[in-house]
């Protein structure tokens, strides 16, 4: 489903070139998890995002379901997202205009779906938020955002779904709780699942892990 090969990334700055990621290969088999941790520094956010061509790696291979990710442009890799990926971030991102309704529905109508509507509807029943479809935002607790979020990245049916600290704005009893509904859906969902994670019990929830350090890949457990 997703592979790298010898991915780097390095930025310029202003005491010289900085490598942020050394040549990091890892491979994801479709319907598995995988888990990427390490120190905050060690490249695990730069690495999730050149795996889901949210920026492009100084040098090294990604493919995505086939699709070369390292050679296409940003509008290809764009759409290649749209039908392929979704995202549960730490900070949730969820429009503050937008309903949650609304929220669930974007990916479904930037497809041109007609039934983005019920479909939104449908997934927000499943992750228990039916009764509140039309709350803003600022109406809801972070947990229940963040159960807004994971039914956003679950509506349209990604094959692979990247989680960026899913439980990291959440306290403990609330981070438990959507910690087993991201896997209870990624179970039901056979989706494919990159976790990022300073949390080794819910990085160990996955099926492998892979921990980094200054950038580069220093353990694997299966």
């Amino acid at each position: 489903m997703l592979s790298a090969e010898k991915l780097s990334k390095a930025v310029d700055g202003p005491d010289g070139r900085l490598l942020i990621l050394d040549e990091v290969s890892l491979s994801v088999e479709r319907g598995a998890s995988l888990a990427i941790v390490g120190a905050s520094g060690s490249g695990k956010t730069t690495l999730l995002g050149l795996l889901a061509g949210l920026d492009r790696p100084t040098s090294g291979s990604i493919t995505l379901a086939g699709e070369p990710l390292d050679r296409l442009d940003e509008e290809a890799r764009a759409r290649v997202r749209r039908r392929l990926v979704g995202f549960v971030f730490q900070s949730f991102h969820l429009l503050p205009a937008l309903n949650a309704g609304e929220n669930v529905m974007l990916p479904l109508e930037l497809e041109g779906r007609s039934d983005a509507r019920q479909r939104a509807a449908s997934v927000l029943g499943d992750v228990g938020l039916g009764k509140r479809l039309h709350h803003y935002p600022h109406q809801l607790s972070g947990g229940e955002q963040q159960r807004v979020a994971l039914a956003r990245a679950f509506v349209h049916g990604p094959q692979l779904l990247f989680a960026d600290e899913p439980t990291g704005n959440l306290d403990q009893r609330t981070g438990a709780a959507v910690s087993d509904l991201l896997f209870d859906l990624n179970r039901e969902h056979a989706t494919t699942l990159v976790l990022v994670s300073h949390d080794l019990d819910l990085a160990a929830r996955c099926a492998r892990m892979l921990r980094l350090r200054d950038g580069r890949v220093v353990e694997e457990d299966a």
